[in-house]
C-alpha cells in the first residue's frame, strides 16, 4: 500500500467514527464525592495521619483529591453531640460514599441514611451494633473493617499481668454514650479475669472529673491496673488526660492503639490504624465502580502490634520482662 493510500484510509476511519470513540474513552470520569466523619479533633496528629492514609490509598486507585475526587471532612473531637450533628450534615451533601471512623460515627450515619453506601473503620461488634446482618454478607448499605474481636480483652489483661504481675484489680474504662458496645469486651474480660485471679471492674466515665476520680480510686488500694477500651471518648478526645492521670497515680495501663503508647502510655496492643484506612480505600474504589456494600464482606483485622514505652515503665518502677520486650513490635525508649 502506498503512503498516500494509508493516510486516505486513516482519514476515512476518523470520518466513520473511530476517532470519536477514542476521544470518548479519554474523557475523564465524573468527580466522585466522599464524606468522611472523623471522631478525632482536626488538630489531632493521629486523625490527620488517618486522613492522609485515606487519600494515599485512594490515590493508588487513581482517585486524586481536587481532580477526580472531592472529600468533605467533619471532625467531631470525640463529642457525641457533634458526631450526630455532623452525620446529618454529611448525609445532606448526598455523597457517593461515606467513610465512618468508629462505632458512634457509623451509628449516627445509619440513623440518617439507609441508601448512601457507608464504609466503616475501627468499629466494634458490627453485628451486635446492628450495622450488618453478618460479616460475610452484610446486607444493606454498610460494610467495612472491624477493629477487634471480643476476645482481645483477655489478651490485654494477660499483657498487663505480664508487665505488672502484682496486679489484683483491673478497671476497664469507657464512656457508655460513645461505647454502648462495652459489654462486648467486658464480658470476655470477666471470664479471663478468673484465670488470672484478678478482680475486673467496669469503669464508666462521662467527663474529665470522672476520669480523674476513677483512676484515683483504682490507685487508692495497691495493685490496681487499667485497660482502656476502644472508644472515641477515651482514645481520641481524652487519651492525653488518661495517660497523665495513670502516670500521676502510678497505675499501669494497657491501650488498644499504638499511638497512645508512643504518646506516653505504658503499653498498647492493637491494630495498625493506618493499614486499616489504606485497606478501606479498596472498598471505596469498588463502590465507585458499581459494587454494592452488601456484596463486600466485613473484614476483621489482620495486623496487630505490641508497643511498649520503656520510659513510662521506668517512671512506674516497672521492669519489663525480656520475653515481653522481644515480642514487641516497637519499643519507645
Amino acid at each position: 500500500m502506498r503512503r498516500r493510500e494509508f493516510f486516505t484510509l486513516l482519514g476515512g476511519a476518523a470520518a466513520t467514527g473511530a476517532w470519536p470513540l477514542v476521544a470518548r474513552a479519554q474523557q475523564p470520569e465524573r468527580v466522585r464525592r466522599i464524606a468522611v466523619l472523623m471522631v478525632d479533633a482536626e488538630s489531632d496528629p493521629e486523625g490527620q495521619s488517618s486522613a492522609k492514609a485515606i487519600r494515599n490509598g485512594l490515590k493508588q486507585f487513581g482517585w486524586i483529591e481536587g481532580s477526580s475526587l472531592k472529600i468533605d471532612y467533619r471532625w467531631a473531637a470525640g463529642d457525641a453531640g457533634l458526631i450526630r450533628k455532623f452525620a446529618k450534615e454529611l448525609v445532606e451533601l448526598q455523597p457517593d460514599v461515606i467513610l465512618a471512623r468508629s462505632t458512634p460515627a457509623c451509628a449516627a450515619l445509619r440513623a440518617e441514611t439507609r441508601t448512601i453506601p457507608i464504609v466503616f473503620t475501627t468499629v466494634s461488634d458490627p453485628i451486635g451494633s446492628g450495622f450488618v446482618a453478618n460479616l460475610a454478607h452484610p446486607g444493606g448499605n454498610i460494610t467495612g473493617f472491624a477493629n477487634f474481636e471480643s476476645s482481645i480483652s483477655g489478651k490485654w489483661l494477660g499483657l498487663l499481668k505480664e508487665i505488672a504481675p502484682r496486679i489484683t484489680r483491673v478497671g476497664a474504662m469507657y464512656n457508655p454514650e460513645t461505647a454502648p458496645y462495652a459489654p462486648y469486651y467486658v464480658r470476655p474480660l470477666e471470664v479471663a479475669a478468673k484465670s488470672f485471679s484478678v478482680e475486673p471492674i467496669s469503669v464508666a466515665v462521662h467527663n474529665d472529673a470522672d476520669i480523674r476520680r476513677a483512676i484515683a480510686e483504682l490507685a487508692r488500694e495497691p495493685n490496681g491496673g487499667l485497660i482502656i477500651l476502644p472508644d472515641a471518648f477515651t482514645t481520641s478526645r481524652h487519651r492525653t488526660q488518661i495517660v497523665e492521670q495513670a502516670a500521676r497515680h502510678q497505675v499501669p495501663a494497657v491501650y488498644p492503639y499504638g499511638f497512645i503508647a508512643v504518646e506516653g502510655g505504658l503499653m498498647s496492643y492493637g491494630i495498625d490504624v493506618t493499614d486499616l484506612y489504606q485497606r478501606a480505600a479498596s472498598y471505596i474504589d469498588r463502590i465507585f465502580h458499581g459494587t454494592k456494600p452488601s456484596d463486600l464482606p466485613v473484614q476483621q483485622p489482620t495486623k496487630f502490634e505490641l508497643v511498649i514505652n520503656l520510659k513510662t515503665a521506668k517512671a512506674l518502677d516497672i521492669t519489663v520482662p525480656p520475653t515481653l520486650l522481644t515480642r514487641a513490635d516497637d519499643v519507645i525508649e
